[in-house]
């Protein structure tokens, strides 16, 4: 019988124990015996958030098919258990077997946002490891990173061993494979990661170098040796049909942040949003038949017992299937009493009428995301959408019985000025105007539009990543410009208006830009009690600030700078497929205010075509 690594007296005094026992439906028991490789899979957050993660999901059931892998999870603890564990010296350990992670041979660690560096560092020292990859011996496991936060692993660069460049059903085999014969042939640690260089997608920053301008800027980044590529290229999957799905995910204790049946329908967007760091790293757009679809949807759920299914993708509405799926989802399981739901969805007359089968409309609100408030910026961020499609939609969704109606813009766009910014309170009036056209006897009781405004953060290989973010106080004073105005209204009562924290994005946009100098920031904020901060209540902007002090960081270098064109980035190392020619072409049309049409109507030539085995002209 397996023994917890917690005591009894120690879960009874933590919130949620369920959090650190495991042993829950589908999770993996192996015989450690017949093991070849542990693989701690970490997710640098609570487990709530961390049993949410599809990606993990994955990866979990791809390793664990193979006999000689044993992948386990580990989450971050809460700041309860955390404590406990510093005091009492508990090191920090995998939910299968209870072990502790410094026994494993590879921690790997999912950075899916900016907020969570800290965290890392936290698992790190928790589980015994050396913060510095560079302090680590043969003793210790080998860190790897992956997810969307590497596509600029710079300032974490530092604290990672590796960092896996793509989609993780594609090299990790062969990495396995490396080690095994690494291992055996007792090999430095170095030689191991040497090796590990050549195989595509493996990024390894301790065999690169990186030089600097006076300015500040960097000079370049180089190998330190000859065998150790230039580039590391971006690893993706193409059959999408065929890739490792897991048929029996783990389902988690206690309720997670997504506790139902996740399809993923399709990776890529055919949109090309200016700003969207997602639309531009997964491309090309790659769809999963409808078939496998289907069998899995019976599958997943036999095996968890969960009662809602969601489908996963950037863009639902685009996946081309959808009619067909969605019918035989609605028909085959909704009157068995599971909810389906349907995240992504353009607001169309086809998605309305699924919607409304359902969703209660009487609970149920609907989401819209504008992102700018006029058509001139929608134009300068490519969003496609215009002031009569978003009309046409709210009109359609109000006389098919919604009232509640929530609105997602961004504040601090590139070319931003203040009529863009009023055009968000005036694009509210209007859709409540549109309610109020529906006459009295035919509406479902009051109107209710939540408008929500994050604030626009530059992230590497967007068309934007060459912008200045907004100061703190531009920002803020952008908010209240929209606040004002939301107050000036006809139909305010109608209107509410909440806007994101503006500290929290000036650091997600010195995190995302940010260098290898960025790293001392880190460990210093880490040092001064900095974790989980992408939790509201646990964020202290003062230590981060105290920390730039400490270690000499100019936070506006990272963030209100004005990039050159022919700057070069921490990231420009990594082949993400989409060509730099491609988003300064993109940038160019932004300021021009022109639209580039979605994949599906025309080649914008943006170089991930030859992952179809395509021609590319810029490549």
């Amino acid at each position: 019988m397996r023994k917890l690594a917690l005591s009894d007296e120690i879960l009874l005094t933590v919130e949620k124990p369920a959090r650190y026992i495991g042993n829950e439906v589908n999770s993996v028991m192996k015989n450690k015996k017949d093991i070849a490789v542990r693989f701690a899979m970490c997710f640098p957050d609570v487990y709530e958030i961390g049993m949410s993660h599809l990606g993990i999901q994955i990866l979990y059931d791809m390793f664990n098919r193979r006999e000689d892998i044993w992948c386990e999870r580990v989450y971050s603890p809460w700041t309860d258990l955390d404590k406990i564990m510093r005091e009492q010296n508990i090191p920090l350990f995998a939910l299968e077997s209870q072990d502790p992670i410094k026994d494993f041979d590879f921690l790997g660690i999912t950075i899916q946002y900016e907020m969570c560096y800290t965290n890392i560092l936290q698992v790190l020292e928790l589980s015994q490891i050396p913060l510095m990859a560079s302090e680590r011996t043969m003793e210790h496991p080998f860190v790897i990173g992956g997810g969307p936060c590497t596509y600029n692993p710079e300032p974490l660069a530092d604290f990672f061993d590796l960092f896996y460049m793509g989609e993780g059903e594609t090299v990790y085999f062969p990495l396995m494979d490396l080690y095994k014969e690494w291992k055996a042939s007792g090999a430095s640690r170095e030689e191991f990661l040497r090796k590990a260089s050549h195989i595509p997608g493996i990024y390894v920053p301790s065999l690169y170098e990186v030089t600097y301008k006076e300015d500040g800027t960097i000079l370049e980044m180089r190998p330190k040796f000859e065998d150790v590529p230039a580039k590391v290229d971006k690893q993706i999957v193409m059959e999408m049909s065929e890739a490792t799905y897991p048929e029996k995910p783990v389902v988690p204790f206690i309720k997670a942040t997504q506790d139902r049946v996740v399809l993923e329908i399709m990776r890529g967007c055919i949109r090309g949003c200016r700003f969207c760091q997602a639309g531009m790293l997964y491309r090309p757009t790659r769809q999963k038949d409808v078939k496998v679809l289907k069998d899995y949807a019976y599958k997943m759920l036999k095996s968890t017992g969960h009662e809602e299914i969601s489908l996963s993708s950037l863009s639902s509405s685009d996946y081309e299937q959808l009619e067909e799926l969605v019918t035989f989802l609605i028909d085959e399981f909704k009157g068995k009493g599971i909810n389906i739901s349907l995240p992504s969805l353009r607001i169309d007359a086809f998605s309305l009428d699924v919607m409304s089968k359902v969703q209660d409309i009487r609970k149920s609100s609907l989401t819209f995301a504008p992102e700018a408030g006029s058509q001139r910026m929608r134009n300068v961020i490519n969003k496609g959408l215009t002031e009569d499609d978003i009309l046409r939609g709210a009109g359609l969704a109000f006389e098919g019985g919604w009232n509640k109606v929530k609105l997602y813009f961004m504040l601090g766009l590139p070319t931003e000025t203040e009529e863009d910014m009023k055009g968000i309170a005036h694009l509210a009036e209007k859709i409540a105007k549109r309610y109020y056209e529906i006459p009295k006897d035919q509406r479902n009781g009051k109107c209710q539009i939540t408008i929500s405004t994050s604030f626009f953060v530059p992230k590497p290989f967007t068309p934007f990543q060459w912008a200045p973010m907004n100061t703190m106080d531009e920002f803020l004073g952008k908010a209240r410009i929209v606040n004002a105005e939301v107050k000036e209204q006809l139909n305010r009562k109608s209107l509410k208006y909440n806007w994101h924290q503006a500290d929290v994005t000036i650091l997600e946009g010195l995190l995302a830009r940010g260098d290898r100098k960025v790293a001392k920031a880190i460990l210093a904020a880490y040092k001064k009690g900095c974790i989980y901060d992408a939790w509201g209540e646990q964020f202290h902007y003062d230590r981060w600030l105290e920390a730039f002090d400490e270690t000499g960081l100019d936070l506006d270098f990272y963030t209100t700078r004005p990039r050159e064109m022919d700057e070069v980035f921490p990231w420009d190392f990594i082949d993400i497929g989409v060509t730099k020619k491609f988003l300064e072409r993109e940038w160019k049309r932004a300021t021009e205010e022109t639209v580039t049409p979605n994949c599906r109507m025309q080649c914008s030539g943006c170089g991930a075509m030859r992952y179809e085995g395509g021609v590319c002209y810029e490549h």
